[in-house]
């Protein structure tokens, strides 16, 4: 080579360098000077810096555990898989520990990017994010479903709390005995304190819906994320800080800080299916089921006893003495047979106006049952906390409020913000599985361009049932959703253990693993069977039953593990090609030179 060519080429490396660096610094300025001059709202379609940061952090992770497994990933490729666990109550939680339990073992688990869920599996999500370094030590968790629980005064301690601020309502109450009697503990951290965790564990994100705008509003004021470090509405593309998640707000500006809610609280927000008035027609007693009496005042009604049979069934658990359980069997007997007493005669041939006055009279006649059965109870304090506790419920009852929390939109000048939030100062957040129980929403599109998602189902529902509403979501706002086969949905009353939906360019792939299936149950009876056994609010459950759910869910995941691996390398495959087909400023401008010289 020539002494001038040499030179030429040191000029244009040096000229490449030089460049590099330069478009580098002006990118980090730019990223520095957006930030320092934001809002206190985020207004974005991509990531925040501290997510991107994470997901480099623990794709580092990610890149050892598949060259440990013998999958060939270079740091380009490192797939982005999520697992999303879905709403069923206790079902779920126990579902959701099984399952998290047997990748561990299988030396998966360090292959996720991220993990999210909705509704009961958010109670055990929150449960083994407690622990920083749960996802080398699923034995802990396991141990915790077995606890000791935790016991009635302190949960009322906590409520008490709650009771002194601005906006208490129902969904403290929920909280709290979910907390206590199905999870069993009461965990007071704050989920923005786990922004600043290594990456040891994947990257955690709950799902929640604003109330109004799910029953009346725009598609994307409905679905509401909540990671470590931001909060807000995941199609109008609208965040703050987790942090400042119920902080006053007024056109995009914070104008009072306010503390952010605890773990619990976050629980009860996540888990909370029973705000929404439909789930009152899961209980409607036969003398009732007949159009002419079945209105909102019905429903009313019918709401009154869910949630007081509810809460007097989650009390259970933070309950040992055999006194005070068969204290709570019998007003859940009163109760029931309040109900399903034939009460036709008070309203047949009345107006519209006295049957509405007939059902307000049978709503109190069920709270005096409660609070005359309160009384008979022997002193002690058992007695004085629930008193306490039906002192503050039965008010919150009569309002029907859930998930209040202080509104960041208001008055947020941006057309896209639908007006059933702009003009509030609060939305209610509520549980996300009333419209899709699987929390496909956040991870579908370029935010977090996911190549696979791992979906183990544990809803009660119609099998099948998340993966249409989900792809009927996807289909409204024009996202990308793998192709669901017919044939698949015929397997409804009796399904696979295990279902892979091809993704394409853009679309993930989608393993789908119903709890209960044609592996573990012998036939479509034995499948309605299991479901029914194991049904959504008959909380809470027994040891056994919690064993048996457990067990199942290690199964399924363990069976599958040859299909789990096949599909990762698949993923891994999908994103070389989407890198390649993708080249960074960098590679192209080194393309550039490389042609010129």
């Amino acid at each position: 080579m020539k002494a001038g060519n040499t030179g030429f080429l040191v000029a244009v490396v040096w000229l490449w360098l030089i460049i590099s660096a330069g478009l580098a610094q002006e990118g980090g300025n730019m990223e520095r000077n957006a930030t320092a001059s934001e809002k206190a709202v985020r207004q974005s379609q991509s990531l925040c810096d501290g997510e991107r940061e994470f997901v480099q952090k623990r794709k580092q992770i990610v890149l050892e555990t598949l060259n440990s497994l013998e999958i060939n990933c270079t740091e380009n490729s490192v797939p982005h898989i999520a697992l999303l666990g879905s709403g069923g109550g206790q079902r779920a939680a126990v579902g959701m520990v099984g399952t998290l339990y047997q990748l561990e073992k299988d030396n998966l688990l360090d292959t996720l990017l991220y993990l999210a869920s909705v509704s009961g599996s958010t109670w055990s999500m929150a449960s083994v994010y407690s622990d920083p370094q749960w996802s080398s030590n699923m034995d802990g968790a396991v141990s915790k479903l077995s606890g000791d629980g935790v016991e009635l005064e302190e949960a009322l301690a906590w409520l008490n709390e709650r009771a002194k601020e601005e906006y208490f309502s129902l969904t403290d109450i929920w909280a709290v005995l979910t907390s206590a009697g199905i999870m069993k503990q009461m965990d007071l951290r704050r989920f923005s304190d786990e922004a600043d965790r290594n990456a040891t564990n994947p990257y955690p994100i709950y799902c929640a819906i604003e109330k109004h705008c799910f029953s009346n509003g725009p598609i994307e004021g409905k679905w509401f994320e909540i990671s470590p470090h931001e909060a807000g509405f995941t199609e109008l593309g609208l965040f703050v800080e987790t942090s400042l998640l119920g902080s006053k707000f007024q056109s995009g500006e914070l104008l009072e800080k306010k503390p952010e809610m605890d773990m619990v609280k976050l629980q009860g927000v996540l888990g909370s299916a029973v705000a929404d008035e439909e789930t009152a027609r899961d209980a409607i007693p036969p003398w009732l089921n007949v159009p002419e009496y079945m209105d909102s005042s019905a429903q009313e009604y019918l709401l009154v006893y869910n949630v007081l049979n509810k809460l007097a069934i989650l009390t259970r658990g933070t309950i040992k003495g055999p006194a005070a359980l068969t204290d709570l069997d019998m007003i859940q007997k009163t109760l029931k047979d309040m109900v399903y007493n034939n009460q036709s005669a008070r309203l047949h041939s009345k107006t519209s106006e006295e049957r509405k006055d007939a059902f307000k009279e049978l709503s109190l006649e069920l709270q005096a049952a409660v609070e005359s059965w309160c009384e008979g109870l022997q002193d002690g304090p058992f007695k004085r906390q629930v008193s306490a506790i039906i002192k503050q419920v039965i008010p919150l009852i009569h309002k029907w409020e859930w998930g209040t929390t202080r509104n960041f939109l208001y008055q947020f000048q941006e057309p896209s913000v639908p007006p059933c939030l702009q003009t509030k100062e609060t939305f209610h957040l509520i549980d996300a599985g009333l419209l899709i129980n699987v929390p496909y929403p956040s991870f579908l599109g370029d935010k977090r361009d996911i190549d696979l998602i791992i979906a183990p189902e544990y809803s009660a529902g119609n099998m099948f049932e998340t993966l249409t509403a989900a792809r009927n979501y996807s289909a409204e706002l024009k996202k990308p959703f793998p192709e669901i086969d017919d044939a698949i949905l015929r397997d409804r009353d009796w399904p696979k253990d295990c279902y892979v939906l091809e993704g394409g360019e853009t679309a993930p792939t989608i393993i789908y693993m119903p709890l209960f299936n044609r592996r573990n149950c012998k036939d479509a009876e034995e499948f309605k069977a299991k479901r029914d056994e194991y049904a959504t609010f008959q909380l809470p459950y027994t040891q056994e039953k919690i064993d048996f759910v457990l067990e199942t869910a290690k199964a399924n995941m363990k069976n599958n593990k040859e299909t789990l691996l096949r599909e990762i390398k698949k993923a891994v495959l999908r994103r070389q090609n989407k890198e390649y087909g993708n080249p960074t400023w960098q590679q192209k401008l080194h393309s550039c030179f490389t042609g010129l010289l």
